[in-house]
């Protein structure tokens, strides 16, 4: 089988009887550059450390040294990725750069530029190298979700990013979930969190999704979860694994769902299997586990993240290399570095999407 993180970037209208939506919040919020929305959306001061801060700094001059001219991040087979360009964009985005303001306003704008070039008529955000699109689109949308409101190109923001939702909402499967092109066929979790995902972020935007889209694709989530608490890849049997349990978990979350059994036991499973720092976490498809795992203690809260942060941070900031950037052997530098980045940025809780 061809590894997960592989196929993320090798193959990454709404009815007009829309129900407003019972399983994401209406209120529509606002990214949080001064840290101004109260102590639960701040940092604490066991969160932040000067080593984090150290690292963060040249994590980020690494990555703005990868985007090339067009706005866009990635090399060689992954050149011009609408995925990669979009975490690269939110990796900056975590550190309060926005549209005209920031050390780094510029990489965003024109990673928002890239994104909007790539932005068709039907709704799919995809480059030429997207041989299978929806994880790229999914991406894409959640950066068009956290940006909308914060630059002069709203207009051009909000139909792309309408757009795309509509495009996610009727390319939804009969299962209630998605797989890697724009058509209702199978389905795998991989692909269901971005899109779960890139819905939440869109909902906070205030751009309508219809309650079935997501009812429907809370379904299919937790179709897939195995009896150890574990998740597999597709609602055929399969066994369980540590980084889609963290994206089935997630996507539980920004679904809506936050007490359930289902939650409980794919939380104890990552606890058991993908604790930072034991030595015991299989490495195959590590950014990609954690950036979703470290959302999911992170919405957990409590001594799950107690647990969980510290030991996350400084494991990675001790597989950083010299050069400022991280490394994933498949994928390469922009995207472990944008993954990486984004973890350890997400106590800033800056973005909409990663405020309580």
């Amino acid at each position: 089988m061809i590894p997960i993180l592989v196929l993320v970037f090798l193959h990454c209208a709404v009815s007009a009887q829309e129900k407003e939506p019972t399983a994401i919040p209406a209120e529509p919020l606002t990214v949080n550059t001064t840290g101004s929305q109260g102590a639960e959306n701040s940092p604490t001061k066991d969160e932040i450390t000067t080593e984090l801060n150290d690292s963060i700094t040249r994590g980020l001059e690494y990555l703005a040294g990868q985007q090339v001219e067009d706005g866009s991040f990635g090399r060689g087979r992954f050149a011009n990725h609408v995925g990669i360009t979009s975490l690269a964009t939110i990796a900056f985005m975590s550190d309060g750069n926005v549209p005209g303001r920031g050390k780094y306003a510029r990489q965003v704008e024109r990673g928002v530029d890239f994104i909007l070039a790539h932005a068709t008529e039907t709704g799919l955000i995809a480059a030429d190298t997207s041989h299978g699109p929806m994880y790229g689109h999914g991406f894409a949308t959640l950066l068009l979700g956290e940006v909308y409101g914060m630059t002069e190109k709203d207009d051009q923001i909000r139909l792309a990013l309408e757009k795309a939702v509509e495009l996610i909402v009727r390319t939804q499967n009969d299962e209630g979930g998605w797989r890697y092109q724009p058509i209702p066929s199978d389905a795998d979790v991989s692909v269901t969190i971005c899109q779960v995902m890139a819905l939440r972020s869109a909902r906070n935007a205030g751009i309508k999704v219809p309650a079935e889209t997501i009812d429907r694709a809370i379904d299919y989530v937790k179709e897939c979860q195995n009896e150890d608490g574990g998740w597999r890849y597709m609602l055929r049997t399969g066994s369980s694994a540590w980084p889609r349990t963290a994206a089935g978990v997630a996507s539980l979350f920004y679904a809506g769902v936050h007490r359930d059994e289902s939650i409980e036991k794919g939380l104890n499973y990552l606890e058991e299997a993908a604790t930072p720092g034991r030595g015991n976490v299989r490495q195959s498809h590590y950014y990609y586990g954690q950036y979703y795992a470290v959302q999911a203690m992170y919405m957990a809260g409590g001594e799950r993240w107690i647990r969980w942060w510290p030991a996350i941070r400084e494991e990675l900031i001790n597989r950083q290399s010299s050069n400022g950037g991280w490394l994933d052997h498949h994928v390469g530098g922009a995207y472990a570095s944008s993954m990486a980045l984004i973890i350890l940025q997400m106590p800033k809780r800056y973005l909409p999407i990663f405020q309580r």
